[in-house]
């Protein structure tokens, strides 16, 4: 059997597994039709998303080698706080077919909605049956987060960069869609027992839910289906994905070590974000354009236009956190949890910065009264100015790539995410 073969029946075999896969309760995942949800229990349905809750955060993943699975262990198991999805800290998830997007998508186009829209029933669809397992304890805990809601983006950028191909709606793009979802759902995970977190998406984290030990085997299940998924898009795909495997967890480690003697802090900063968070953009924005059969510089546009967005959604969180009154963030818990964020590096590496303000982030802040002040200080400074220029930078050269790419809907829909990621600090 040659490769297009066995890809052909994997995605038989996953069709019929849409249709059969056994929820953990409720007997069988149904497949939906046109504009209807899957059905079964909470376990493995997902008619609570929504109601998206605030304050989702990525992590990182465990690094896998070529042919190796990720390891579960709480000092290996390599999460990160900050390398949160675009703008998936607060939010709720809109209807694709409504007309708007999701965190500053917007589908204007009907065409484009519609497909949108049906492609994420079938992702999550793909995402039930793959979560599946013969041992139900084993799947409850691998769909606890799956099913407490969250935003979809990386499945909704997948398929919205796919429509600069000739073949958006190519069975393809959509299991590759589910990919990059089954590997931020780990990241999760291990993200939440790194921070110790007690709360996911409003509901308790797995590791809060259940121990350290679940949490992180939960989310190498994670990681196994998605290794799984991924074969059927043969070995490019899978090389791409163990390469975003070892990107994010270099910048775990990256930042976990902190800047290196006579590094700027700035530019680890940025490098952080960039393999944190902008590298598993990338490889959706690269999914989507080579499974909908875009040429080779179309995607390699995309991929600069994933990396450059990715990096502009975490600066825009850094500036947020600082001067947003009306995100539904606290102001100042960037402060309150002792991350230094863009505005702050830029303002300790300011000879001419406030001295009060350099006291103050010099050190922890533990009461709320200096983070209130810090908070203050930091809204009038050139600090927050420059992490503002470097956000401008970013989305300028996202919109740059754009520029290269034939002009269709799905090309607006990404330019208006751009425009987005600036406008969301004003």
């Amino acid at each position: 059997m040659n490769e297009a073969e066995a890809g052909e029946a994997r995605r038989h075999e996953v069709a019929g597994r849409r249709s059969a896969a056994p929820s953990e309760q409720s007997g069988t995942v149904n497949e939906a039709g046109a504009g209807e949800q899957p059905v079964g229990d909470a376990d493995v349905a997902v008619a609570g998303r929504s109601s998206a809750a605030p304050s989702e955060q990525s992590g990182t993943v465990n690094e896998a080698g070529a042919g190796e699975q990720p390891v579960g262990d709480a000092d290996v198991a390599v999460a990160g706080r900050r390398s949160a999805a675009p703008s998936e800290r607060s939010g709720t998830v809109n209807n694709p077919a409504a007309g708007t997007g999701l965190a500053g998508l917007e589908l204007s186009d009907p065409a484009l909605a519609a497909r949108v829209s049906s492609g994420l029933v079938h992702v999550e669809q793909q995402l039930a049956c793959e979560l599946h397992s013969e041992f139900s304890f084993v799947a409850e805990a691998a769909t606890h987060l799956m099913t407490a809601g969250g935003k979809r983006f990386r499945p909704l950028f997948t398929m919205v960069a796919a429509g600069v191909g000739p073949r958006p709606d190519s069975e393809d793009v959509l299991t590759a869609a589910a990919v990059v979802e089954l590997v931020h759902l780990a990241t999760l995970y291990h993200d939440d027992v790194m921070d110790e977190a007690d709360i996911r998406r409003g509901t308790k984290s797995a590791n809060a839910r259940w121990d350290n030990s679940v949490a992180i085997l939960a989310g190498d299940f994670l990681f196994a289906r998605a290794s799984r998924l991924v074969a059927s898009l043969g070995p490019d795909a899978v090389r791409i994905i163990a390469d975003t495997f070892a990107e994010l967890v270099t910048g775990q480690i990256r930042e976990t070590v902190g800047p290196q003697p006579g590094q700027d802090p700035v530019e680890h900063h940025l490098a952080v974000l960039n393999e944190k968070t902008a590298s598993l953009i990338d490889t959706s924005a690269r999914y989507g354009g080579m499974f909908s059969g875009a040429t080779d510089d179309q995607v390699a546009a995309l991929r600069r236009y994933g990396r450059a967005l990715g990096v502009a959604f975490q600066v825009s969180d850094d500036i947020i956190d600082i001067a947003s009154v009306d995100s539904g963030k606290t102001p100042g818990t960037d402060l309150r949890e002792g991350v230094r964020t863009l505005p702050m590096l830029y303002t300790l590496a300011d000879p001419a910065a406030d001295p009060q303000l350099v006291a103050l982030l010099a050190g922890p802040i533990e009461d709320d009264a200096s983070i209130d002040r810090a908070v203050a200080l930091l809204r009038n400074s050139p600090g927050l100015d420059r992490a503002r220029e470097t956000l401008d930078d970013y989305a300028g050269r996202a919109r740059a790539e754009l520029a290269v790419l034939p002009p269709s809907p799905a090309v607006d829909a990404l330019d208006t995410l751009t425009g987005y990621v600036v406008d969301r600090t004003r």
